[in-house]
């Protein structure tokens, strides 16, 4: 799924992929509060897409917290089927949405229930004409054009330790993983660039999301850090000479550690500790 095109007039919506586990108290939940205010504050419309979980209530749950953090009006879109993709009385609501959210759970439900139908084109037209999409946990691994459909955990990249899929295709300059260091993510992570050198890895750790503007500058919020591995300066990769399940020697990878404050450019790779350095 390749990236909806920019019109000339329109610029691109965020994009806010998050780890998993936010904080959801509302007095303390600055990352969907954040959320709320870029969908547009007190005149935000945020459409929840609850389909890569399995609980019933989920939705639901998300369309209150954002209606307790200042939003005008929720609503929860369940994809329950491939059907549900075609509808146009929903393919309405979300041209009329300002903010898409898509929860926890699996991200190849999303892909399989949404992926190739009329919805998931429109998401990333809405998205390229400036609309806010979001997700957390699954919600944000399926936003790139690449995402990590599952893997194996520990930090050193093996060959087949990590398997991909097609995700939403909203920008394919990055692979996203998220809850990464509570669940020792780096070598699925680092395996998945060495298939693909083009991407930037992104490793969210819980309760902390990266918000990546229209300008494609990352800007780090919440409790936890941000893991991003450049491999695009990458001199040598062992992927292609050895079997299923050694490790793979990977030579001239930059890696950064961001926390709430710091900034990464997507587009000329360049990490900055923003307020942090004046400290």
């Amino acid at each position: 799924m390749s990236p909806s095109k920019v019109a000339a007039k329109d610029q691109r919506g965020w994009i806010v992929p998050i780890g998993g586990a936010e904080e959801k108290t509302s007095g303390d939940a600055r990352i969907l509060k954040r959320f709320v205010q870029i969908c547009g504050g007190s005149d935000a419309d945020i459409i929840v897409i609850p389909t890569a979980s399995r609980q019933a209530d989920l939705g639901s749950r998300y369309e209150t917290l954002f209606r307790e953090l200042g939003a005008d009006r929720t609503r929860t879109l369940n994809f329950d089927s491939r059907d549900d993709g075609h509808r146009d009385s929903w393919m309405r609501r979300i041209e009329s949405a300002s903010g898409i959210f898509f929860t926890g759970g699996s991200q190849l439900r999303i892909s399989t229930i949404l992926g190739g139908t009329p919805a998931a084109k429109l998401i990333r037209t809405q998205n390229a004409r400036g609309i806010t999409v979001g997700g957390t946990s699954a919600g944000a691994s399926i936003l790139s054009e690449h995402m990590i459909a599952f893997g194996d955990e520990g930090s050193s990249p093996r060959a087949g330790s990590v398997r991909l899929a097609p995700g939403l295709g909203l920008t394919n300059r990055f692979v996203i993983d998220q809850h990464f260091r509570q669940r020792d993510r780096l070598g699925r992570l680092v395996t998945a660039l060495a298939y693909n050198p083009f991407a930037v890895g992104i490793g969210l750790d819980e309760d902390t999301a990266a918000f990546i503007a229209p300008d494609n500058t990352l800007e780090v919020e919440g409790s936890g850090a941000v893991t991003v591995v450049d491999a695009s300066a990458l001199e040598f990769s062992s992927m292609a000479q050895i079997e299923e399940g050694e490790p793979v020697c990977l030579l001239g990878l930059t890696v950064h550690i961001l926390v709430a404050g710091a900034t990464y450019n997507l587009q000329t790779r360049k990490a900055s500790a923003g307020a942090l350095a004046a400290n």
